[in-house]
């Protein structure tokens, strides 16, 4: 069996502000230790319940987060940035599951330091349904037919998954206050929830089937401000809305789609405020 596990940084236990999850803040160095140390609870878990090959993928900003020296030495890191796929590369039929650790919930929701991809998104939709970047990355998993056992974060997320996908499992971490303040679990009590969680979502994999994309999907991004969306429309074949800071792009499929939301984000990021 071959798990994949999609590691972010702002669902972390006891990491509730940017001081925690920016490179240039107080806390990084803090938050990268509590990230690496929460999914080595998951990877030895995984391993002990019969997994042969594991696969992290460093899924938060620059995506260099997580200490190698640290992991559990069975498992392989993908580390760093460009990936085409972001924070599902190198995913694809061969796992039997995937396990995102350290979510938040969408832009625009509740919860700890919430958002989508980049903070100047103020909603994003797959054929007017809303999504975030749980739901984003669970339909890429799904295009391959991987189901996702198990999501971790704080109850916001948590609350977001199990909307989405029947039978997921959820760790909660922390319960939000603010967008930037939380009621945490220590990290020693969220290793052993993380334990049981992992343990519990993979014994009861079978009851949770992959999130099938939709064919033929439509991408909407809402931006902050139409400086942001007259960015996102130089990519080739999208359109934007005349009055709104909305681009939309028609996808062959889940894959094309996601590829156009991560190069529309990132020409966003190029436009100021003033």
């Amino acid at each position: 069996m071959k798990l994949y596990i999609s590691v972010d940084m702002e669902g972390i236990t006891g990491l509730v502000d940017q001081t925690f999850v920016d490179s240039t803040g107080l806390n990084y160095a803090r938050g990268q230790k509590l990230m690496t140390d929460e999914v080595n609870h998951v990877i030895e878990t995984a391993f002990q319940q019969g997994f042969k090959e594991i696969i992290v993928n460093d899924s938060h900003s620059k995506m260099n987060n997580l200490l190698i020296e640290r992991l559990h030495p069975e498992a392989q890191l993908i580390s760093g940035d460009v990936k085409p796929f972001s924070m599902v590369q190198g995913l694809d039929d061969t796992y039997t599951g995937a396990i995102f650790l350290g979510y938040h919930s969408r832009a625009g929701r509740k919860g700890v330091l919430s958002h989508t991809m980049i903070f100047g998104v103020r909603n994003m939709y797959i054929n007017d349904a809303p999504v975030g970047e749980l739901g984003f990355n669970a339909y890429v998993a799904g295009h391959y037919g991987v189901p996702l056992l198990m999501v971790a974060g704080d109850d916001g997320v948590a609350e977001e998954a199990e909307a989405l996908i029947p039978g997921i499992t959820t760790a909660v971490v922390k319960k939000q206050m603010s967008r930037t303040s939380a009621l945490c679990l220590t990290p020693e009590k969220a290793g052993w929830l993380l334990r049981e969680k992992t343990k519990l979502a993979i014994e009861s994999r079978e009851n949770v089937a992959p999130l099938t994309p939709p064919e033929n999907p439509v991408l909407t991004i809402e931006f902050a401000n139409y400086g942001q969306a007259e960015w996102a429309h130089l990519l080739p074949g999208t359109e934007l809305d005349g009055e709104a800071p909305l681009v939309r792009y028609k996808a062959q499929d889940i894959l094309e789609a996601y590829k156009a939301m991560i190069v529309m984000t990132e020409l966003a990021m190029k436009a100021k405020f003033c």
